[in-house]
Formats: structure tokens, C-alpha cells, sequence
């Protein structure tokens, strides 16, 4: 465990480098037969959005709230929306199935309302997995706090995930985000797993990729505005070296990989899960791909096209893909796009 932010050093040090060809040691990743992934928290809720055999939808139906103006003092209400994500991640070998939680959100309650209007039982998660350090993607873990009782529930991250940071606008506000304490989650009962290298979970079933190589020219970070602090001065934070994704094998289709934000790049993440796992074959590819904004919109083009060479099956751009990159990946992808809404699973 961590006891203080990551130095100036150890961030230096984690930088991801570019490699090539395959790895020199490749991880055996065990197929599994199905894997279920339910994205708790989202930055939208479509209530009228319908499924088919890939994706399930929860409607308004799904929870019921007082509401004194109604006759009866109730109301049928959908799923809370927020700048974050979440997702319960379910893999099945023949008649097992092992649950892990991907991210908790921004807001202390998302995840847990969320949760439990879809009926996601949360007690049987067996871990949890950060792809970073970012508030939009942790913090929900309050409202898990205290579910667990006195067992201790693991967290896999990256030692970066403490980091201090801040947006700093050039003539506009100064915005220090809040960061992730080590000591309080511990104190909550999370037992802090920190990995700068891949983990192999669920006895080989899941790998959770550690720092990703970044291989491509376009994909280039985040903004001069995104800082972090290195222990004596604020510095361009541009590569978010905890980013980190989520890979399954399914038996006889391919790769399903799960990001965060995708801060390292969606087409750096596909390619390097490639790369460590030996498997060539993308099956599916959700979750966010930070291609909103104006600093962003030149990678769209160049992502779109290497994505269609990828050609997954499934495609579900999510959280902080941003409008642009959506039309642009459903018009380019039209048979594999699907469109992200909270409660939503997809059964891969």
C-alpha cells in the first residue's frame, strides 16, 4: 500500500513506453463463456431506449420515488445520470459466475441507487477495480463504504491513482480536484492492491491491463490545462499513467475490453491488450474514450478509422466519448454501435 501521493520519481518512472511485436512474456488469459456488464453509472439514462439479444434496458419502471403532487404521493422514476461510470462485470465458466465492480461513479449515492433499482446485488462482488484516480470514477466508493462489514473488500489500482490534480485554464478558473485519500479507504475497508503491471483476476479469467503502452501517433493525453502536482510545482499531467482497462476472453469470439475514460487511448488500450494477451480477435469495446471537446475532436477521425479496422462487434462508447465521437463511431460502425444508457446490460 501507498501511504502518500505518488513522488515526482515514481510518476517519471511509470511513464508508459512504446513497444512492439509481441509480448516478450504473454499473459494466458482463460476464455470464459459469457460475460455480463452492466453499467451502473453513466452520463446518460434513455429511458425509451429498447434492447435485443446483445443489451437489456431499464425503463421508468425501475424505482419508485415519493412525489406529493401525484394521486397516491408516488411516482415511477429511471436511473440516476451523472458525469461518471460504473459498471458490474460478470463472467461465467459453465454454471459459475464471479462479479467485479469497475469504477463508483461521481456522487456518493449513483452507484448504490442504481444498483439497487436494477437489482444488482452488490454484496457478492468480489473486488473492485479503478481505472484511475479521477473523482468521476471513485466516488461512489463512499456509498459502498460499510456494505462489507468487517471482511475487507480488494481494490486493484495504480500507485498513481493518489496523485494530486487540478485543471488550470489559461485566463480562466484554477480547479483542484479532489483526491483519493489511501488511509481513509483502507480505514473503510478496502484492502489496496497497487499495480503498475498487469493483474490476472478470477483465476485467469479477467486481466486488468496495469499502465498501457501508448503506440499510437495521435493519441496524445490530456490538455496543458490538466495538471498534477509533483511535490514542488504544478506540471502538465498529459498521460493519466493510472488509466488502465478491463479485458475478457470469450470462447471463440474474442476480446471484450471495458475502459474508464481511456485517457491512454482507445486504439493504444485495444492494441495493447492485444499485445499482452496473444489474442488478435477484438469482440467488444465499451465504456468511455474521452474524445469530447475541442482538444479532442482532431483524434476522432483517426480513431473512427482505426476502430473500423478493429471491427468489433460490439461497440458501446460511452461517459465521456463526447457527441461528436458518437455520431462520428455509429455512422462509421452502424451494425456494432450501441447506444449507452444507465441500467444498461450487455450480455456478450
Amino acid at each position: 500500500m501507498c501511504d502518500g501521493h505518488a513522488s515526482r520519481a515514481e510518476v517519471a518512472q511509470g511513464v508508459p513506453r512504446p513497444a512492439e511485436g509481441p509480448a516478450v512474456d504473454p499473459i494466458p488469459l482463460e476464455p470464459v463463456d459469457e460475460v455480463r456488464i452492466t453499467t451502473l453509472v453513466e452520463n446518460v439514462f434513455d429511458a425509451l431506449l429498447t434492447g435485443d439479444e446483445r443489451v437489456s434496458r431499464v425503463g421508468l419502471g425501475a424505482g419508485r420515488a415519493t412525489a406529493a403532487q401525484f394521486v397516491g404521493g408516488a411516482a415511477d422514476v429511471g436511473l440516476m445520470a451523472e458525469h461518471g461510470f460504473a459498471a458490474l462485470v460478470t463472467v461465467r465458466r459453465g454454471t459459475a459466475t464471479t462479479s467485479l465492480l469497475f469504477d463508483a461513479g461521481l456522487s456518493p449515492d449513483a452507484l448504490v441507487v442504481n444498483a439497487g433499482r436494477v437489482g444488482a446485488d452488490l454484496d457478492v462482488v468480489q473486488g473492485i477495480v479503478l481505472s484511475h484516480g479521477h473523482p468521476d470514477h471513485a466516488g461512489g466508493l463512499a456509498g459502498l463504504a460499510g456494505r462489507r462489514g468487517t471482511r475487507a473488500l480488494p481494490m486493484v489500482l495504480h500507485p498513481a491513482a493518489w496523485t494530486r490534480r487540478r485543471f488550470a485554464v489559461p485566463g480562466g478558473d484554477t480547479r483542484e480536484l479532489p483526491t483519493l485519500s489511501p488511509r481513509a479507504l483502507a480505514g473503510e475497508g478496502f484492502e489496496l492492491v497497487e499495480r503498475r503491471v498487469p493483474s490476472v483476476l478470477l483465476d485467469g479469467a479477467v486481466l486488468i491491463t496495469g499502465e498501457v503502452d501508448r503506440t499510437t501517433e495521435y493519441e496524445r493525453g490530456m490538455p496543458p490545462a490538466h495538471q498534477a502536482w509533483t511535490g514542488s510545482a504544478w506540471e502538465h499531467d498529459a498521460a493519466v499513467v493510472d488509466d488502465q482497462a478491463l479485458v475478457v476472453h470469450v470462447k471463440d469470439k474474442g476480446l471484450v475490453v471495458l475502459t474508464g475514460c481511456g485517457h491512454a487511448g482507445a486504439v493504444n488500450i485495444v492494441r495493447h491488450a492485444q499485445r499482452l494477451t496473444g489474442v488478435p480477435e477484438l469482440y467488444a469495446l465499451l465504456g468511455g474514450l474521452h474524445l469530447g471537446g475541442p482538444y479532442f475532436e482532431p483524434v476522432i477521425p483517426p480513431t473512427v478509422a482505426a476502430l473500423r479496422e478493429l471491427a468489433p462487434a460490439v461497440l458501446v462508447p460511452g461517459h465521456c466519448t463526447g457527441w461528436r465521437a458518437q455520431h462520428a463511431l455509429a455512422a462509421a460502425l452502424p451494425d456494432a454501435w450501441i447506444a449507452p444508457s444507465a441500467g444498461s446490460t450487455y450480455t456478450l
